[in-house]
């Protein structure tokens, strides 16, 4: 088969694999696996990938796409080749038929773009342990406020820099699994602004 695993036509039939997958298309997915496995491709190489798309791809709309890819590495790397070749197909197909959220990807991104601006941003003190009594005459710890000495196990405490205060970076979507997560984070948002100002107050314990 025509295939060069250093040259063009590898990274021309990867993409093609991952843009399948994403694309949702399990028929094309199984094809250009098996162009890429027929051809001698090293089938770790293939399961990196679809460990990668578990994670750019489908994220939290379906937890479980991940626990599946690394299976399937697990799998070809226990038993070689070419029985590995039916859990990768396995785990491809799940990929390109799982729902999709690139949510965690973006999100990801804007941290990274935040994280290179701001990389002198100190730690609230409130989040800070007071391992030392010096640090705590400092204001280590100090109106920390801990989450499980609330009844609904939250609290209106701040955790992001003052700069990036209110900053939103994982932004689910209604995919799978993600909007039960979208719902969730909903109703913690919503709990917040009720009960701003009222939150437990439990020392600087961690």
């Amino acid at each position: 088969l025509l295939y060069d695993k250093a040259g063009e036509e590898h990274y021309n039939l990867i993409s093609a694999l991952h843009k399948s997958v994403r694309n949702s298309d399990a028929d094309a997915t199984l094809y250009w696996l098996g162009r890429m496995l027929e051809a001698g491709e090293d089938p770790l190489y293939i399961a990196r990938r679809i460990m990668r798309m578990a994670s750019e791809d489908i994220g939290l709309a379906d937890p479980h796409a991940l626990e599946i890819a690394v299976a399937a590495m697990q799998a070809v790397h226990f038993v070689g080749m070419p029985e590995g070749n039916l859990a990768l197909a396995q785990a491809a197909v799940y990929m390109a038929l799982a729902p999709k959220s690139n949510a965690l990807y973006t999100g990801y991104g804007e941290v990274v773009a935040d994280a290179q601006k701001t990389v002198a941003e100190p730690v609230p003190l409130h989040l800070r342990n007071a391992v030392t009594g010096l640090m705590a005459n400092f204001g280590y710890g100090k109106d920390y406020q801990y989450a499980h000495k609330a009844p609904e196990r939250l609290t209106d405490m701040q955790c992001l820099p003052d700069n990036l205060k209110g900053r939103r970076y994982y932004k689910p979507t209604d995919e799978g699994f993600e909007k039960r997560l979208k719902e969730k984070m909903q109703a913690i948002e919503e709990w917040k602004k009720k009960h701003a100002g009222r939150g437990p107050k439990a020392g600087a314990k961690s």
